[in-house]
């Protein structure tokens, strides 16, 4: 059996040289040069240019006309004396000419700072840049194939898992901590630094009441060393969702985006009307609602601070009318988000999207296609930052880790698909086919074969390319089960101190840490 039939080396019944072998392959020469973060996009276009002007001129309509419901006094402030109005049903209008205004102003681009310099990122042009992201309520456990409460230690360990995935470039807070759900301070302060402790990348999170703020910016700052710290290289970015569809401000969240331009912070936000329950069934309807939404947390940014960045997160969501329920893994989902990503990209805002997204219970094949659906297409439409939700399942409800790895996977392939095809006098291979086939009739020795294997062809870390035969020999296990062995060996040993010690203690005596310091240590029994 040749390595092309069975698509690995196989001796004594195993791959040549093993799992971490192959991994080692690799991150030694395979991704990094096959794929690499910020591949451009742009190629998927659904809407016209005739559309996107259509939907820009009712969305500006919208805000001038209807205005946004329940303005908080922190945006009054601001925006009454540039000259936006309060009619007389407490809704804030937004002068067509003060929009536009405001749009030509702000930030098109930014560097998204790791802990790590070397994992900083630009978010720029339509680069796409992948992360997870959801704050589901529960995990699916894949030994009993049910769902339980999230916990914050689950968090630590969906942090360091993400840690070591090459495809997901950043990290988004993927659950909440549901034991801390009734004390939102300890909460937040304990998801910041669970993410803190457990990565290398840049991190968001969402954040309950403007008052978390400067108590995590405190803790980053004593971890850093350094009063000041980290609003200079801002590591973590905070957001939530400003904007309770149909068109009025959530005023928790309405404070944070305002406290996030008074600090000169990239503001993160989710603006997620649902098609026919919260905006109108019309996905065209939909997509008007949602910009002008999402064009007034832009606004609201450039009139605290103009300049502001804003990860323009206009994240339409799919019901299913014949229940009403949320829909994340379907068509019209995968269609409305890459016009939102069209229409974004046409007025150079910083793209932001939910993609990855399903409806099914566990990690199977409904799940592999509606996450691809949406996440290939948001990716050829040129999304910044694309939240590809990894591991997500049960229509955002549930979290699995064994998903995460699977979805890892499917990100990479995506990568490859933005990174196309070279076309050179070298890669069109004239010579090479010409010595072939006056040669051996094959290119399995060809020294550009040789060449190419670890920068044209990016390999599956849990995918399976094995022959029938031969993957009946080894135990005939599903992409499921193989995935689970995955994070196993991920997690049993990957116990990263990124904290110093004393920078620890600091923090522990500071802030009310939960997060037991035996969890965050080899030998813990969890994996």
């Amino acid at each position: 059996m040749t390595d092309v039939e069975s698509g690995a080396a196989v001796r004594d019944g195993k791959r040549s040289g093993g799992r971490t072998a192959r991994r080692n392959a690799r991150t030694g020469g395979s991704s990094g040069q096959v794929v690499r973060p910020g591949l451009p996009g742009g190629q998927y276009r659904p809407l016209s240019d005739l559309d996107i002007e259509r939907i820009y001129d009712t969305a500006l309509d919208l805000l001038e006309n209807v205005g946004i419901g329940d303005p908080i006094p922190e945006i009054l402030h601001y925006a009454l004396p540039k000259g936006c109005t309060l009619d007389s049903e407490n809704r804030l209008r937004f002068p067509r000419a003060l929009v536009e205004e405001l749009i030509e102003v702000s930030a098109k681009e930014y560097k998204e700072y790791a802990p790590d310099p070397a994992f900083d990122l630009e978010v720029r042009g339509t680069d796409v840049l992948f992360s997870t992201s959801g704050e589901a309520v529960s995990i699916l456990d894949y030994d009993t194939q049910s769902y339980r409460p999230s916990r914050l230690v689950d968090l630590y360990d969906a942090t360091r898992l993400a840690d070591q995935l090459e495809h997901i470039h950043s990290f988004g807070q993927p659950f909440i901590a549901a034991e801390y759900s009734g004390d939102l301070f300890v909460h937040d302060i304990n998801i910041a630094y669970a993410e803190l402790a457990g990565t290398r990348k840049s991190f968001s999170l969402g954040i309950a009441e403007v008052d978390h703020i400067d108590p995590i910016i405190e803790m980053f700052d004593t971890y850093l060393g350094e009063k000041g710290g980290f609003l200079k290289r801002p590591f973590c970015t905070f957001g939530g969702c400003p904007i309770v569809s149909p068109l009025r401000f959530a005023k928790e969240n309405a404070e944070v985006l305002v406290k996030m331009a008074e600090l000169g912070l990239p503001g993160d936000v989710a603006v997620a009307p649902q098609a026919g329950a919260t905006s109108p069934a019309a996905l065209a309807g939909t997509l008007a609602q949602c910009f002008a939404e999402t064009l007034s947390c832009l606004c609201v940014m450039n009139l605290v601070r103009p300049g502001s960045a804003i990860n323009f997160g206009m994240w339409p969501f799919i019901s299913d009318l014949r229940t009403g329920s949320f829909t994340g893994g379907s068509g019209e989902e995968a269609v409305v988000m890459a016009a939102s990503v069209q229409l974004c990209n046409h007025f150079g805002f910083i793209t932001s999207v939910g993609t990855g997204m399903t409806d099914a219970k566990t990690m199977d094949v409904q799940a592999g296609y509606e996450k691809a659906l949406t996440t290939v297409t948001a990716a050829l439409a040129g999304s910044n930052l694309v939240a590809a939700y990894p591991g997500i399942v049960g229509s955002l409800i549930g979290q699995s880790f064994e998903g995460m790895v699977i979805d890892n996977d499917m990100i990479g392939n995506i990568q490859r698909i933005l990174r196309g095809i070279e076309v050179t006098d070298e890669t069109l291979s004239y010579d090479v086919i010409k010595e072939a086939v006056e040669g051996t009739g094959h290119f399995l020795d060809s020294q550009q074969t040789l060449d190419l294997m670890r920068s044209e062809f990016l390999y599956p870390d849990v995918a399976d390319r094995l022959t029938p035969g031969t993957w009946e020999s080894l135990g005939h296990k599903t992409l499921y089960e193989q995935a689970h062995e995955r994070v196993g060996e991920m997690l049993e040993n990957y116990y990263p101190q990124y904290i110093d010690p004393a920078a620890d203690r600091q923090i522990r005596e500071k802030f009310p840490i939960r997060l037991n310091s035996k969890d965050m240590q080899k030998g813990n029994g969890r994996w």
